[in-house]
């Protein structure tokens, strides 16, 4: 059995303070996808750069604070890559491939747009250039599974108040189509989607109002992956008993030998 997880940390200091690590050292996962660490390397010690049995890799953002996607895998990988080779992406950390025998484990981070019209645009331009890489990582002939916060509610069943959110960044019809074309033209699976179709199923919830204890949340945390892997998976979980982050790690079992 292969356990990945994923978790936006939303500050990987954060996380920590928080009990993260201690969680994840009982969690028996094979391969921990990170994102938004908020952290530069010199800040990186202890748990956040190498949990016990893991070992740790990480692509950080430029700009202190900000970003950064982070690998946390039991085998040692034989490459890994940082970033998909666009300057301006890249400089915001959010792109980390680890190829660990036949497969290839990849945390991705995709801007959010809800801070600015701006920030919109730069997501918009993000999703475009993404677009021909996510078709060449489909064509390369691996399984790829691609886990992270993609900043983007699918279907109405993937976000609690979906109609006075048609309008908002991460449920704008422009993001959702482009998400249906990852799926539907190129071939990728939404994994948890593959094996949970029930309503009510969130990954984020905002931290307004009583939107954690009132379940009042999104699903923007994937697991999206080539067809082979993704029809190996067993069981998924949201998990809940614990709050590291605004988000909560979202793990999937594949009958899948590395």
């Amino acid at each position: 059995m292969l356990r990945i997880i994923t978790l936006n940390l939303n500050g990987v200091r954060s996380a920590a303070r928080k009990g993260f690590f201690e969680w994840l050292a009982r969690s028996r996962a094979d391969v921990v996808c990170v994102q938004e660490l908020k952290a530069q390397a010199a800040d990186m010690a202890g748990d956040m750069l190498a949990p016990a049995g893991f070992h740790g890799y990480f692509h950080h953002a430029e700009k202190k604070g900000y970003s950064g996607v982070g690998l946390y895998t039991r085998h040692a990988p034989a490459k890994v890559i940082e970033g998909i080779g666009i300057a301006d992406i890249d400089s915001e950390g959010r792109y980390l491939r680890a190829d660990i025998g036949n497969l290839s484990v990849i945390s991705v981070y995709l801007p959010s747009g809800s801070s600015s019209e701006e920030r919109q645009q730069v997501k918009f331009g993000f999703m475009e250039r993404f677009f021909p890489h996510l078709k060449k990582l489909k064509r390369s002939g691996r399984e790829i599974v691609l886990c992270g916060d993609w900043n983007i509610a699918h279907k109405e069943i993937d976000l609690k108040n979906w109609r006075g959110n048609r309008g908002n960044s991460g449920f704008l019809p422009e993001e959702r189509e482009w998400l249906t074309r990852v799926f539907d033209e190129l071939g990728w699976i939404d994994v948890f989607r593959r094996v949970d179709p029930r309503p009510e199923q969130y990954t984020w919830w905002s931290n307004r109002g009583q939107a954690w204890a009132k379940n009042v949340g999104w699903r923007i945390d994937y697991h999206i992956a080539t067809p082979g892997i993704a029809a190996t998976a067993k069981r998924v979980a949201i998990y809940k008993d614990e709050r590291f982050s605004d988000h909560a790690p979202l793990t999937i079992d594949y009958d899948y030998k590395l």
